[in-house]
């Protein structure tokens, strides 16, 4: 099994901010949510809780919108950047592990409204990420799952070992906060890391590569 991170990892840079200026572009009317960002961005200096801004910036830019509607915003995303996207080793990874016959997941903290989208577009088997809250048709934008960061990412290594026992597991990330779950499974790396990442990385035996 070789479990994926997406931003930074797979992916050449963050992707939720990019999709949400996609969206404000598609939906100009919808840039009256831009007044909360400020409110949120302070709230996430108190706290330092990503997933509260994450649900926060959603919930003002995306609220409301019909699972219709996200779905084409989605696509349209996804036709725009998909050519410049990802990284060329990070697909060249996907592929050989591919070639390998080995179960394919991403684990990312970012959203379904379009993770889930881009792992069917790479084939891969499985996609975990952070879930958003609808209410019947209409995107809510609260977090209907914890964050998939830091500890969160470790659970979800956890439940896919219980699942497919006896798999041998690879994992790749690229943020200081994915050593914990690359320590936790069998063959972990931490790709495009920042110098700090890569030393922590260094100390705890976690090999580390450049995808960039």
């Amino acid at each position: 099994m070789a479990v994926f991170d997406l931003d930074g990892t797979l992916t050449k840079a963050d992707t939720l901010v990019p999709y949400l200026l996609t969206a404000l572009r598609v939906h100009p009317g919808r840039s009256v949510g831009l007044l909360a960002a400020p409110v949120a961005v302070a709230a996430f200096a108190l706290r330092r809780d990503q997933g509260r801004l994450k649900s926060r910036l959603i919930s003002a830019l995306l609220g409301g919108m019909s699972r219709a509607e996200i779905a084409s915003l989605t696509e349209r995303f996804l036709d725009a950047k998909w050519p410049v996207l990802f990284h060329p080793r990070a697909l060249a990874a996907l592929a050989a592990h591919r070639a390998a016959g080995d179960y394919l997941v991403i684990l990312s903290a970012s959203t379904d409204c379009y993770v889930r989208a881009i792992g069917a577009r790479l084939g891969v088997d499985e996609v975990i990420c952070t879930e958003l809250l609808w209410r019947g048709d209409r995107l809510d934008g609260a977090l209907a799952t914890p964050n998939r960061r830091g500890a969160e990412k470790t659970r979800c290594i956890e439940a896919l070992r219980a699942r497919h026992p006896g798999a041998h597991l690879a994992a790749y990330g690229n943020a200081g906060s994915d050593l914990e779950h690359l320590s936790a499974v069998d063959a972990g790396v931490l790709v495009n890391g920042s110098a700090g990442a890569e030393r922590a990385a260094e100390a705890l035996g976690v090999p580390h590569r450049d995808w960039r």
